[in-house]
């Protein structure tokens, strides 16, 4: 049997929660019979005055109805204070109430009073005093604490005018026979409502869980339905048209071969795909929030132009300026760094240039990194496109919207604002935007400011294999997957290594016996003797064999890479993979090995 753990804390929070529902509960139905409560002593008033006719003491009746005056006032009052803002406190309401059972408590002692001094009426004001402490005990019943506090004030004063008296004495034991039945009915009728009041208590939370349960389920429904549509629209075509290019390249119908801008447009489709299955999973991941960010000092002003490398050739292909200003103050060696995640705001700034030029078609696109006082930095991409009215600029923002106007025959998820909304939100920075129809668009990140916080941790270039120059590696990759085995390839062969290729980890695990490598890359999860079981083996080794650097190739999570670690890799990094995250390792394992702990690379 699974046992499920629980927070005691939570567990705790729930049982206050409903107790504090079961005493609005409680209030609530004695307010309730507030009306009938009214109701019997207008009823029984005309009849105390009848009794009271016959008392020798008329300063005595004329308390009563006084007594009976201010309590029916207070009532009033409390009713139209119960409609305001003071009553939320149940505390004080409990207070509020349990008062005004005692001013009817005092009404009862009161004509218990003047019974005593009501001549040949005495027993019948005495047996309506005693009427009437049952029935303060009969209204307060539903609250517990006003039950306890009220009931025996109502009955005290009636008993104490029973006992002083002689030709009453005798009957005492009578009423304190009534007073316990009658209490012990209102304790029984307590616990009746108060089951209610839990069964009521249990329904609502039933409810509320189904209400969020089917909310949750209308939105996962309503995700896989955008989800299915993206791909579908994007991920469909740009695999179609990738297709094409490739089979008129290997030469499969009898088209001559694609021309050099064919394979480009087949290129851009291949990496617009790319980002769109990116975005996809990274706004899946943070509506799970699971999305996690690890924030440092950066500099900006460096990533900044990093970025502008490539996003420069993309301008100048579409026929557009890109231009980057950074204020002088940011390029200072005391400077100080912005603070968040560099890889993440990497992710953020690619989304919204890319986003600045596909919707340009004239023009240019400017970059400006600013200052904002002493702890906001400002980094403002702004184009000359079609630009956004009001009301299309918060639907930007909105997981898979786009925006018609704008957004016909541009590829794209509709998910590159919104994951950068999300992602800016977890490093306590902000994404604003203001745009002109016809004129424009800018789309600003704020990101926080350390003046004294230092940049040289992130902006120190690694070294990959170096002993004091460059040079060529020999590279032994282990990849069950053709197509991934051909990409890492090509990767490394542009980094200008040299690579030799096993399908599994017994053959890698032979070749590296026979052969010498500089570096292993292997893949974590191959059926014959996958990357663990290989790692492993080779540390077992000895020798030269159990010191050659080895990298592992996941396509899982972190619990993946802390087993590569277990296994001796120097080096993780993870599916898809691309030219940056792959020369990270190369410059991660060129370091000196800290007892293989395996540093992640992508």
């Amino acid at each position: 049997m699974t046992m499920v753990e629980t927070d005691p804390s939570l567990a705790l929070e729930e049982m206050q929660r409903q107790r504090r529902r079961i005493t609005a509960l409680s209030l609530d139905t004695q307010i309730a019979l507030l009306p009938h409560a009214l109701g019997l002593f207008a009823v029984c008033l005309p009849i105390f005055v009848w009794m009271g006719s016959f008392a020798a003491n008329s300063v005595m009746m004329a308390a009563s109805f006084a007594v009976f005056a201010i309590n029916w006032a207070a009532f009033y009052l409390v009713q139209g204070w119960l409609k305001g803002a003071g009553a939320a406190d149940l505390g004080r309401r409990l207070r509020v109430q349990i008062a005004l059972g005692l001013l009817w408590a005092l009404a009862v002692a009161q004509i218990a009073v003047f019974a005593m001094g009501a001549g040949p009426a005495r027993e019948p004001i005495l047996a309506a005093a005693a009427a009437g402490a049952v029935v303060c005990m009969f209204f307060t019943a539903p609250c517990l604490p006003a039950l306890l506090i009220v009931g025996p004030a109502a009955i005290a004063g009636p008993l104490i005018a029973v006992f002083s008296s002689r030709a009453t004495r005798g009957e005492t034991g009578l009423f304190w026979g009534g007073f316990a039945l009658a209490f012990l009915l209102t304790l029984v009728f307590n616990r009746t409502l108060r089951r209610q009041f839990a069964l009521a208590v249990e329904r609502e939370t039933l409810i509320k869980a189904t209400e969020e349960a089917r909310a949750r389920s209308e939105k996962l429904a309503a995700s896989k339905s955008d989800l299915l549509a993206t791909i579908s629209r994007e991920i469909r075509n740009s695999l179609t048209g990738i297709a094409h290019v490739l089979a008129a390249a290997a030469g499969q119908n009898a088209r001559a071969a694609p021309s050099r801008e064919q394979l480009s447009a087949a290129l851009c489709a291949s990496e617009d795909l790319i980002a769109v299955l990116d975005a996809t999973v990274d706004s899946e991941i943070a509506q799970d929030g699971r999305l996690s960010v690890d924030c440092a000092c950066f500099d900006a002003a460096g990533l900044v132009r990093d970025m502008a490398l490539e996003a420069r050739q993309r301008a100048s292909r579409r026929g557009l300026g890109f231009v980057v200003y950074i204020a002088p103050d940011l390029d200072a060696a005391d400077a100080g760094a912005a603070v968040g995640d560099p890889l993440r705001v990497r992710q953020i700034l690619g989304a919204l240039i890319g986003n600045a030029l596909k919707y340009t078609l004239r023009g240019q696109v400017e970059v400006r990194l600013e200052r904002r006082g002493e702890s906001l930095l400002e980094i403002a991409v702004a184009d000359t496109g079609p630009g956004l009215a009001p009301d299309e600029i918060e639907s930007a923002f909105q997981p898979f919207r786009r925006i018609g106007r704008t957004g016909a025959g541009v590829p794209g998820a509709g998910l590159g604002l919104s994951l950068s909304r999300q992602l800016a939100a977890l490093m306590g920075a902000r994404i604003a935007a203001t745009s002109a129809v016809g004129v424009g668009s800018c789309f600003t990140l704020e990101l926080p400011y350390d003046p004294r916080g230092s940049r040289e941790a992130s902006s120190a270039p690694a070294q990959p294999f170096t002993d004091g120059a460059e040079r060529r590696l020999k590279v032994l990759i282990a990849e069950e997957d053709p197509l991934s085995a051909a990409q890492l390839r090509s990767i490394l062969e542009q980094l200008g290594h040299q690579v030799a290729h096993a399908r599994n980890g017994r053959r890698a695990l032979d070749l590296a016996r026979t052969m010498g490598f500089d570096l292993i890359m292997l893949a974590t999860r191959m059926s014959e003797m996958d990357g663990l079981e290989t790692a492993t083996a080779l540390r077992a080794e000895g020798g030269p064999l159990a010191a050659t650097p080895v990298v592992a190739v996941i396509a899982g999570e972190s619990d993946e890479g802390e087993a590569c670690a277990e296994a001796g890799v120097e080096a993780v990094i993870r599916k898809p993979l691309s030219v940056a995250a792959v020369a990270r390792a190369l410059a991660a394992v060129g370091n000196p090995r800290p007892a293989y702990a395996a540093r992640s690379a992508a």
